[in-house]
């Protein structure tokens, strides 16, 4: 293992390239930018808000991470939004969003129920009445995480060119809904390898529904893929629009 910091610079420099701009980020940038005042709670290098700002959204928009590395990222993509160190237990918002947004499945480190309860509680508050709060967790029935092993590696290139290997390892037993699991980085050139150990949570939708009703939040809709086709036992996803009374 390697200190964290440092996992958390590989992380942040590779992190667009390994999770490339895709649908998931289209249905949300389409919320967003319908949106006058938004929150991308776990924001990473910043590419849908900064994205949002230069097709010309005019409202505020307010990016909130945890990893210092993934803020410095997202400064250089969009220094118009603001950007903001810490989670929703170091900031709190009365009411000053329509719209807050978890993206690339960050619920899911969410991995207690006091941490779920928590979050939930912060984004109602951080919410205006009738505003709404939309993410997004792997469908536990899809049992992705059976796939996620040493034989899959992905080769991306460094700033300087140079190959670097990615692959994932679940750590045995899988009990109950919490996987844990490590990313290994492998540059070519490198003295050592990088690896991040995680541990993340899978909830099934009456879970969530349960946590968010306890919050005040009603689910509108779940949808099971980014197309917004109905959610089965079996989706790949669990996209959630939930919104607080007005």
């Amino acid at each position: 293992m390697v200190d964290r910091s440092f996992a958390d610079l590989a992380l942040a420099e590779f992190y667009d390239t390994l999770n490339p701009w895709g649908p998931g980020d289209d249905f949300h940038l389409g919320l967003i930018q319908h949106a006058e005042a938004v929150l991308d709670v776990g924001c990473g290098t910043g590419r849908l808000l900064g994205r949002a700002r230069q097709l010309g959204h005019g409202g505020r928009l307010v990016g909130l991470d945890p990893a210092a590395a993934m803020l410095v990222q997202a400064r250089r993509h969009e220094p118009r939004v603001e950007w903001v160190l810490g989670d929703l237990r170091s900031h709190r918002w009365n009411g000053a969003f329509d719209l807050v947004v978890m993206t690339g499945h960050a619920f899911q480190e969410l991995v207690t129920d006091d941490d779920v309860r928590q979050a939930l509680r912060a984004v109602h508050t951080a919410l205006a009445g009738g505003g709404h709060f939309v993410f997004d967790t792997r469908n536990p029935g899809a049992r992705a995480w059976e796939h996620w092993t040493p034989e899959q590696v992905h080769e991306i290139a460094d700033p300087s060119g140079s190959v670097v290997h990615v692959w994932h390892d679940v750590q045995p037993p899988v009990t109950g809904d919490r996987v844990t699991f490590t990313e290994t980085y492998q540059g070519m050139h490198w003295e050592r390898p990088v690896v991040c150990r995680s541990t993340i949570r899978f909830l099934g939708p009456d879970r969530l529904v349960h946590f968010l009703a306890e919050a005040g939040l009603t689910v509108v809709e779940q949808y099971g893929d980014w197309g917004r086709g109905p959610l089965t036992p079996t989706s790949p996803e669990i996209i959630t629009l939930a919104t607080k009374a007005g």
